[in-house]
C-alpha cells in the first residue's frame, strides 16, 4: 500500500473586511461586548450575536509606497502589503500580553467594525485573559479600557473555564485548555474554578509547530524550497495523530512495509521543467546546424592561426635583417636604430629572435602533430678527441648532451608504448573476466574499494589523533623523538669534525616516516588515483553501484541519520524532490504534551499533572473531576487523544473510579460563546469592575467569582 499524497496549500488570501452590522440596535441598549483575546486569534462581537468576528492578532505598521501614506493594518491584513509581515507585531509575547499598542489597534478595528461610532464604548466589557495573568498586564489593559475607551464596567474571566461553561453548565469536571503558548489543567467543583489546584504546562501549538519545523529542517536541511511556520503549523493541525501507545508504534514503525504505509507524503508546489516537443526532423536539423557553426568556428581558429605564424614569420624574417644590417652602421647610428626598432641593446633584438623562432617551431609541430621525430646527427660524437682541435671538442661535447637527450626520449618512448601495451592486455583480460562472471568482477572490485578506503580513512584517524596530544599515536610519536634523542648515532652537541650517521640505517627512514606525518605520501595519492580507477570502473560496469556509495560522497556525509532520510530522487524528477515524507513525526510532536523532555523542556507530562491536581483532592471530589474530563482548544481536535489520555491516566487512577472523557463542541469558539451566554445572566453584573471601583481600587483591581482568576481556593 503507497503513501498517501498531499498538497501543501497556498497561503491563504486575506478575507475582506465585513461591513458593520447596525448599531442602532446596540446603541443604548447597554449589550455587553464579549472579546477573547487570544494570543493566536482575537474573537470579538455583541453578546446577542451567534457568531464572533474574529482574525489573526497581529498588527502591522506600514507606510503605504504608491501614495505614502501610513497604515495600521489588522490580521489577516498583514498579508495584503509586501513587507508589511516583517513588520508585524503581535500584542502576546510566548503567553504574556505586552504590546499594549498592538493591542490598542487591534481594538480599534474591532469597535470600528462593530461599528460604535461614540466618543466612547458604552456597553460592559466581558474580557478573557490566561490562567494566572500577571497583575501587571491585567492592570496595563484596565488603564486602557477605562482610559482610552471609557468603558462602564469590566470583567475578566479564564477561557477554559467558560468554555467548560459553555459545554456542561455549573457541574463539576476538570478542564483541560490547549492555548497557543501553554496547556492549563483547571478543577471545577459546582461550577468554580479551584485556580489554587489549577497547573500550566508551558507547551502548546506553537512550541510543537516549531519543533516540527526543527525535526523536517533536520530531516531535509537541503530541502529545494523554505518550509514556514505557515506550512508546519498546517500540518500539523491536518496530519499530526496523538498514538494511543507511543513505544508500541514505534516497535511497529520498525517492519519497513509499516512504515511504509503509514507515512504520509506533503507535496509542496514546483515548476515542472520546460518539455522539448519538437519532432526528430527539427532536432536532426538543429544538431546540423550546430556541427555547421562548429566547423565554421573551427575554420576560423585555423585561419587565424595561420595569419598570427604568417605575421610571426614576417616579423622575424624583419629581425634577422635589422641584425645582418648591424655591420655597415656606427655604433652611434645602431643605438639610435635600437631604440626606434623599441630594444634596449642587442642582447634583447637575441632575445626577441629567439622567442619569435620558438613560438614558429612550436605552433608548426601543433599543427603536425602526428609527423616522428626526425633522427638527428651527431658527426663529433664518436670522433677521438685527438682528432679535434678546440672548437671541435666543444662541438663535440654539446652534441654528446644532445645525444643523450635524444636516446633518453627515445627509451622514454618505448617504455610508454611497452606500458601501453601492458594495459591494453590487461583491460582485455579484465574485459574477458567481467563478460564471463560480472558478479565476481564486481565483487572483487568492491573488496578492493573497501580495503582502500580502510586504508585511507585509518591514515586520516591516525593525523587526527596525532592531533591531540593526549592520544595514543601522539605519544608514540613523542617515544620516538626520544628515542632518536637518545640514540648514540646522533650526536647531541655536533663538535668540529662530528660525523652525523642518522639516515645510514633505513630503519632511520621508517621512523622518520612515523614522525613526519604532515605531508601526504607518494601512496597516499597512489591509492587514491587507484580507488577513483576502481568507481569509475563500477559506476560504468555494475548497474547496483551507485554514486553514494563512493569515497567522495562517503567522505562529504555529514552523518549516518542524514544519509538515511536522504531521499534518493533522480536529478530530473522535481516533483519527487519537492516532497516530504511525514514519518515518525506525525507522532513523535504530539506526544510532547505528555512527555516535554522529548523537546527539551523540563516539565512534567499531561498525565503527571492531571495526577498531581487530582491527588490535591479528597475521594469523592476525584471521582466527580475524573468523570469530566473536558478537552478544549484547537489542539484538542488531534485524533486519538481521548484513547491515549484515558490510556494515560488509567494506571495512575484507582481502578474503581470512572474516567470520562469529552471534547468540546466547538474547541476554537465555545469559549467567547461561554462568555457571551454568561454576559447575558443577571449574576454578570456583579462581576464587572465599575469606573467607580476602578477609580478608587486601582487597575489592579479584579473581582471574586467562579470564572475569574482570583477564585475560589482550597488548602492545597
Amino acid at each position: 500500500m503507497s503513501a498517501p499524497v498531499v498538497n501543501i496549500p497556498p497561503p491563504l488570501l486575506p478575507e475582506l473586511p465585513l461591513p458593520p452590522d447596525s448599531y442602532d440596535v446596540h446603541r443604548d441598549a447597554q449589550t455587553p461586548l464579549i472579546i477573547d483575546n487570544g494570543s493566536t486569534h482575537l474573537r470579538w462581537g455583541f453578546a446577542t450575536s451567534s457568531t464572533p468576528r474574529w482574525g489573526t492578532n497581529l498588527v502591522s505598521k506600514y507606510k503605504e509606497r504608491r501614495h505614502n501614506r501610513p497604515l495600521v493594518l489588522f490580521g489577516d491584513a498583514v498579508d495584503v502589503e509586501s513587507g508589511a509581515r516583517a513588520q508585524s507585531r503581535a500584542a502576546w509575547e510566548g503567553d504574556i500580553l505586552l504590546n499594549f499598542d498592538a493591542l490598542e489597534n487591534a481594538l480599534d478595528y474591532a469597535f470600528v467594525s462593530l461599528g460604535v461610532d461614540g466618543n466612547g464604548v458604552n456597553h460592559p466589557i466581558l474580557m478573557s485573559e490566561r490562567l494566572s495573568n500577571p497583575l501587571h498586564s491585567r492592570g496595563l489593559t484596565s488603564e486602557l479600557m477605562f482610559e482610552l475607551y471609557s468603558v462602564p464596567s469590566l470583567s475578566y474571566c479564564v477561557d477554559g473555564i467558560m468554555s467548560f461553561y459553555k459545554n456542561n453548565g455549573l457541574s463539576d469536571g476538570l478542564s483541560i485548555s490547549f492555548n497557543t503558548a501553554s496547556t492549563s489543567v483547571i478543577p471545577i467543583l459546582g461550577g468554580k474554578g479551584i485556580m489554587s489546584c489549577a497547573k500550566r504546562i508551558p507547551w502548546g501549538a506553537l512550541q510543537a509547530s516549531d519543533y516540527l519545523l526543527k525535526l523536517l529542517q533536520l530531516k531535509y536541511p537541503t530541502f529545494p524550497s523554505r518550509v514556514t511556520p505557515f506550512h508546519t503549523n498546517w500540518i500539523l493541525q491536518n496530519h499530526c495523530d496523538v498514538a494511543s501507545d507511543y513505544p508500541a508504534l514505534l516497535r511497529s514503525l520498525a517492519d519497513p512495509p509499516t512504515l511504509k504505509s503509514s507515512n504520509v507524503i506533503v507535496q509542496f508546489p514546483y515548476v515542472p521543467a520546460a518539455v522539448d516537443e519538437r519532432s526528430e526532423e527539427q532536432l536532426a536539423k538543429l544538431a546540423e546546424k550546430r556541427k555547421e557553426q562548429g566547423r565554421k568556428l573551427q575554420e576560423m581558429a585555423a585561419r587565424n592561426r595561420i595569419e598570427k605564424l604568417q605575421q610571426k614569420e614576417t616579423d622575424l624574417q624583419n629581425l634577422t635583417a635589422l641584425r645582418d644590417s648591424r655591420a655597415g652602421e656606427t655604433r652611434r647610428e645602431w643605438e639610435a636604430i635600437l631604440e626606434d626598432e623599441g630594444f634596449e641593446d642587442d642582447q634583447d633584438l637575441d632575445d626577441a629572435i629567439r622567442k619569435l623562432d620558438a613560438d614558429i617551431k612550436k605552433s608548426r609541430k601543433k599543427d603536425a602533430p602526428d609527423e616522428d621525430e626526425m633522427i638527428p646527427d651527431f658527426p663529433y660524437a664518436d670522433i677521438p678527441d685527438e682528432r679535434l682541435d678546440e672548437d671541435g671538442l666543444k662541438e663535440k661535447k654539446k652534441q654528446r648532451l644532445l645525444r643523450a637527450g635524444y636516446e633518453a626520449r627515445v627509451r622514454a618512448r618505448r617504455e610508454k608504448e611497452r606500458e601501453r601495451e601492458e594495459r591494453v592486455a590487461e583491460e582485455k583480460q579484465e574485459e574477458l573476466e567481467r563478460e564471463s562472471d560480472l558478479g565476481s568482477w564486481s565483487q572483487k572490485l568492491r573488496q578492493e574499494q573497501e580495503a582502500l578506503i580502510a586504508k585511507i580513512r585509518e591514515r586520516e584517524r591516525r593525523r587526527t589523533a596525532l592531533s591531540d596530544r593526549k592520544s595514543a599515536a601522539a605519544q608514540a610519536r613523542m617515544k620516538n623523538i626520544a628515542n632518536l634523542a637518545t640514540d648514540e648515532r646522533v650526536p647531541k652537541k655536533r663538535k668540529a669534525g662530528g660525523e652525523d650517521s642518522f639516515g645510514a640505517d633505513d630503519a632511520d627512514w621508517a621512523i622518520y616516516r612515523k614522525i613526519n606525518t604532515d605531508a601526504p605520501s607518494d601512496d597516499e595519492e597512489d591509492d587514491l588515483a587507484r580507488l577513483s580507477t576502481i568507481e569509475d570502473k563500477l559506476l560504468l560496469h555494475d548497474p547496483t553501484f551507485s554514486l553514494e556509495e563512493t569515497h567522495a560522497a562517503l567522505s562529504n556525509q555529514r552523518s549516518a541519520l542524514l544519509s538515511a532520510f536522504k531521499p534518493t530522487y533522480p536529478d530530473t524528477d522535481m516533483e519527487g524532490s519537492m516532497r516530504i515524507h511525514l514519518s515518525t513525526e506525525r507522532w513523535r510532536v504530539c506526544e510532547t504534551w505528555f512527555s516535554p523532555g522529548m523537546a527539551g523542556i523540563d516539565s512534567a507530562g499531561l498525565g503527571e499533572v492531571i495526577q498531581n491536581v487530582v491527588s490535591r483532592f479528597d475521594a469523592n471530589d476525584q471521582a466527580r473531576l475524573v468523570q469530566n474530563i473536558f478537552l478544549t482548544g484547537s489542539p484538542s481536535k488531534f485524533p486519538g487523544l481521548p484513547v491515549r489520555l484515558q490510556n494515560t491516566l488509567r494506571p495512575l487512577l484507582p481502578q474503581e473510579m470512572p474516567i470520562g472523557i469529552r471534547r468540546a463542541d466547538d474547541a476554537t469558539l465555545d469559549a467567547w460563546r461561554g462568555m457571551a451566554k454568561f454576559s447575558l445572566t443577571n449574576e454578570f453584573k456583579q462581576t464587572g469592575m465599575s469606573r467607580a471601583e476602578y477609580n478608587e481600587h486601582g487597575p489592579e483591581r479584579v473581582k471574586k467569582w467562579w470564572g475569574s482568576n482570583w477564585n475560589y481556593a482550597l488548602e492545597c
